[in-house]
């Protein structure tokens, strides 16, 4: 592996309007804005961000119209240090805009104009065949399953790091994705969508990852909603074992991106060989330092990590309904 590695990102680049209210307005009525942020976003490019704050070398695999917008947004992920030869521009169409309204409770509600252009198709992927030649690969499973799957077997076929991000759109794809990634990781609303169990029941959900573990992946990682994030893990490299890291004490400001900032720098520390629970912890603090600002924009110091890792204190697997231990 290299000293820096390279990590590619498939996923989606987009336009970040975030637009800061005391509280949103009633049909009919309106609200002033106190805070505006415009900023480059997307699940993809906010990875990659977390990546090169990081200290990795991230390459973008997204789509992006030929509007100015598109321009504008290319030229602020090469001033972060990403690598954008592999964006995809479409002619005569419009970058994908996500605009956030979000309240002084942090509740917020998305408006998204992400129509199917501004997604990667299977040629898009298959097209850039050499880009996998990576450390490791990050695939968003928001994409379509076609480019998703293609994304998957290249980075395979590759023998580089593959990590899911998120739960398979149809079960067509469900076995094969599953069965090609070595890390697996799915928010509060996937956990459930993956394992058919509420979020909110963390022994059930832990056996639930161990099926999952068999399906391919050696390491799950699933949100749990207010009781943290479970990383449950069997495979040579690793050995087994299971952790649930609860969430950091950082007042949220907003939880958009703690997920993507999770993913990267859960990479970052596998990449360098970090045991499981010291990756978990890591990533679980790459979390907690992104919700103390508005939009999903990551602002990541490797060092202040480290210091938070340390207030991560593991807790046991525990169902509510019995107050059992596992």
């Amino acid at each position: 592996m290299n000293a820096i590695p390279q990590v590619l990102v498939v996923g989606q680049l987009a336009r970040d309007l975030v637009l800061v209210v005391d509280r949103m307005p009633p049909v009919g009525g309106a609200a002033d804005v106190r805070r505006r942020r415009e900023m480059l976003g997307g699940k993809g490019a906010n990875q990659a961000v977390a990546l090169a704050q990081l200290g990795a070398r991230p390459v973008l695999l997204a789509v992006a119209g030929d509007d100015l917008a598109g321009e504008e947004l290319l030229a602020q992920a090469r001033r972060d240090g990403i690598d954008v030869s592999r964006v995809r521009r479409r002619v005569g169409r419009c970058t994908g805009l996500i605009v956030e309204a979000l309240d002084a409770e942090g509740g917020w509600r998305y408006l998204q104009h992400l129509p199917d252009d501004m997604l990667l198709t299977e040629a898009d992927v298959t097209e850039s065949g050499s880009a996998f030649d990576a450390d490791a690969v990050l695939v968003q499973l928001q994409q379509p399953p076609p480019a998703a799957l293609a994304a998957a077997r290249l980075a395979r076929e590759a023998g580089r790091l593959l990590v899911l991000d998120g739960a398979p759109a149809d079960d067509e794809h469900r076995q094969p994705l599953l069965a090609a990634a070595e890390v697996l990781r799915a928010d509060d609303r996937e956990t459930e969508l993956l394992t058919g169990v509420r979020a909110d029941d963390p022994e059930r959900v832990r056996t639930a990852a161990e099926q999952l573990l068999r399906a391919g992946p050696g390491l799950v990682v699933l949100g749990l909603g207010r009781a943290g994030n479970l990383f449950v893990w069997d495979d040579r490299r690793w050995g087994s074992g299971h952790l649930l890291v609860p969430l950091s004490e950082e007042r949220v400001v907003d939880t958009t991106g703690a997920g993507d900032a999770l993913t990267a720098a859960l990479t970052v520390a596998l990449l360098r060989d970090d045991p499981p629970p010291d990756a978990a912890r890591y990533a679980v603090a790459a979390a907690g330092a992104t919700v103390g600002h508005p939009g999903g924009r990551p602002a990541l110091d490797a060092a202040a990590l480290r210091n938070r890792m340390a207030e991560l204190a593991p807790r046991p697997v525990r169902n509510p309904l019995i107050g059992g231990e596992a």
